[in-house]
């Protein structure tokens, strides 16, 4: 039997999917989101750019971490999840470098674009979130607290890594 689905249709499914509950992945699709929206409400308020990137460098992490992931799982080959990063990585630092966004000479901080240095920083904390919001599991007979933790925890150390870099750029 052939059934034709709308655009409408499938795209509905693919949300519905998205939204079901899946086995547990240590980055998923709504951590991702979650800091995507992140860094768009940053952007929006005009938060410095060493903030920002905060939120860029854990997006273009936990993206990356989420590939790694879905190649391990499906038994393929991880290299490709390095190729994938690098990609990713270049893809969003080099038209920023092109269009003039990073290299300001007054938009340093440690002798780093702050857009750069702040991306660095949320590269590095972003994958611990998981050992951190594990640890919080293992003290409750390794159940989450609250739904959505996983999500919850990353969040919170984004956000308290934010603060620390509001208090040094102000």
């Amino acid at each position: 039997m052939n059934i034709k689905i709308s655009v409408f249709g499938k795209t509905a499914i693919a949300g519905i999917t998205i939204l079901l509950p899946a086995v547990s992945k240590a980055f998923c699709p709504v951590c991702t989101v979650a800091v995507g929206a992140g860094l768009g409400l940053s952007r929006y308020l005009k938060i410095d750019d060493a903030i920002s990137g905060i939120w860029v460098g854990a997006i273009l992490m936990s993206t990356s971490l989420w590939f790694a992931s879905y190649l391990k799982k499906r038994k393929k080959n991880t290299l490709w999840a390095i190729v994938f990063a690098i990609i990713l990585y270049a893809t969003t630092f080099i038209p920023l470098q092109y269009y003039g966004i990073i290299g300001h000479p007054g938009n340093e901080l440690l002798g780093l674009d702050k857009l750069v240095l702040g991306s660095i920083i949320g590269t590095v904390i972003f994958p611990p979130t998981t050992i951190l919001n594990n640890k919080i599991k293992s003290l409750n007979n390794k159940k989450s607290y609250f739904p959505l933790q996983k999500v919850a925890v990353p969040i919170a150390v984004l956000l308290i890594a934010s603060l620390i870099m509001y208090l040094i750029v102000r």
